[in-house]
């Protein structure tokens, strides 16, 4: 579930390695580009953490990151 902390959406996401948890990432990449948005995120073997704002708004929270989010929870 996307939470919204110090002007960012944040979720943590689990896998059951770092295989799943890289090829995550690669899928999240992609839509993130295709949306012209980019997270800032980690990763520690099996757990991606990641933080969504607009950093052309101030860093706030708008719809692009909601909209990036959901479609994010789509790929799960």
């Amino acid at each position: 579930m996307w939470e919204e902390k110090n002007n960012q959406l944040v979720r943590e996401f689990e896998f059951s390695d770092f295989q799943e948890a890289f090829a995550f990432m690669t899928r999240v990449a992609f839509l993130a580009e295709s949306q012209g948005h980019h997270p800032n995120w980690s990763n520690v073997y099996n757990k991606v953490s990641i933080a969504l704002t607009t950093h052309d708004e101030g860093n706030a929270v708008t719809e692009k990151d909601k909209k990036l989010a959901s479609a994010i929870d789509e790929l799960i």
